[in-house]
């Protein structure tokens, strides 16, 4: 598989970009429930960017899964579960990082070991 092409990669970056986002149509737009989502937003857009850089580093996916689980904790960490807006979109970006990252992780290896 080339750079650029797995559309396991592109998939958490789609899910970190909307988590970045998202705040400016979820309300309420509470301190942690903003802040959270931005960062680890950008955390898997740029984590997911670098996977398809570099699609041999297995390392990548997993941390790609890691912070996709973040994402998807973090309401409860950041005390927001009971706003419906920010907590679902927490929820599904952060299982979609998750899944993607843990589905990414058998082309990583394949190229990794080719690449041995």
């Amino acid at each position: 598989m080339k750079r650029w092409t797995r559309w396991q990669d592109w998939a958490a970056v789609a899910a970190g970009l909307y988590a970045a986002l998202a705040s400016i149509w979820t309300t309420p737009r509470t301190g942690a429930s903003m802040w959270l989502m931005i960062v680890l937003g950008i955390l898997l857009i740029a984590a997911g960017v670098w996977s398809l850089a570099a699609p041999e580093l297995v390392s990548m996916e997993w941390i790609v899964a890691a912070i996709g689980a973040l994402l998807f904790i973090s309401p409860w960490v950041g005390a927001y579960a009971g706003n419906a807006g920010p907590a679902w979109s927490s929820w599904i970006c952060g299982a979609v990082g998750v899944i993607a990252g843990l589905w990414g992780l058998a082309p990583a290896e394949k190229m990794h070991h080719a690449h041995a």
